[in-house]
């Protein structure tokens, strides 16, 4: 398994190589970290710098590498190591390998092209047919439970949750109830690699936010699920500093209100934006996820030297 690691790494290096994409790096301790609600940081016991401030461990190199676009990398990538307080589990340690990457000039499309090609690469070792299915969000729902996941009331999404999960948790938000049936419905009834795009509005994370063909405001990302997990998160990325900075004041609103730890605002990402961001698209992708799917390994434990909790 440590030779199929070193030979993904050499496969993923080789086909940005070929794409003109610039591999870079970034620090892992910043003194900013994801305001996501659903996203926890490790924080670290010590302070630094001047104002005495705590650092984290990066959940990803997204806010970095933004900052590298601002100031005109260009095409980039980067192999990283992130960090998410979570428990370990056959899908997930609280350190991992994630492979991001930006297209500036790239539409969602594009980009689920190229993911789709890096799949096909490191499970065929041939050139890619563009065939795994794309669903919208509205799509998969109405195939599955004939819902519409942008209409549906609340009262009646918490009944249907309750219905076909047996679910007895009471106050969660629309997104808790969207993602549970998304997870406990609808993945397990999907084979094979699917991609699904036009999240709703309120899932947009750092997603830019359009209008679809129903006259509905969706996100603009994507994500590509492989035997039955999700191993990739895309997004068209939002450039706007002041709709980013309302969204990180948000998040902090929301965590607040459900007891959870505050996070600073990341002013050097607001900072880049108002420099100007290009337009582009991003996807970060799970290494350790892409080489259980191309060893077939049933556990992440079996891709990794050592989880967390034997290191």
């Amino acid at each position: 398994m440590l030779t199929a690691r070193a030979e993904l790494l050499a496969q993923i290096r080789t086909f940005f190589a070929t794409r003109n994409v610039l591999e870079v790096d970034t620090p892992v301790l910043a003194a900013a970290t994801a305001s996501d609600l659903h996203i926890q940081s490790w924080k670290t016991e010590n302070t630094w710098g001047q104002n005495n401030q705590a650092l984290y461990l990066q959940t990803s190199p997204e806010y970095a590498m933004k900052r590298l676009l601002a100031s005109g990398s260009g095409a980039i990538y980067q192999l990283a190591k992130a960090f998410r307080f979570e428990e370990t589990s056959d899908r997930h340690n609280p350190e991992f390998t994630l492979l991001e990457w930006y297209q500036p000039g790239y539409s969602l499309s594009q980009l689920m092209d190229e993911v789709e090609a890096l799949l096909h690469l490191v499970t065929q070792g041939t050139a890619p047919p563009t065939d795994i299915p794309r669903f919208s969000y509205r799509e998969l729902f109405q195939q599955n439970l004939d819902i519409d996941p942008h209409k549906i009331s609340n009262d009646d999404l918490e009944q249907l949750a309750k219905r076909e999960i047996s679910l007895v948790a009471q106050g969660l938000s629309r997104t808790d109830y969207l993602q549970l049936i998304l997870s406990q419905i609808i993945e397990p009834a999907m084979r094979d690699n699917w991609f699904l795009y036009d999240y709703p509005e309120e899932q947009a994370a750092l997603a830019q936010v359009k209008t679809d063909n129903a006259g509905v405001k969706v996100a603009q990302r994507f994500e590509l699920f492989c035997s039955g997990m999700e191993i990739a998160n895309g997004y068209y990325e939002l450039t706007d500093p002041v709709e980013q900075r309302r969204r990180f004041e948000s998040d902090l609103d929301k965590r607040q209100r459900t007891n959870r730890a505050l996070v600073p605002i990341d002013e050097n990402l607001i900072a880049a934006l108002e420099s100007g961001l290009p337009d582009c698209a991003g996807v970060a992708l799970g290494v350790d996820r892409l080489l259980m799917i191309a060893t077939g390994a049933k556990s992440i434990s079996q891709v990794i030297s050592f989880t967390t909790d034997l290191a």
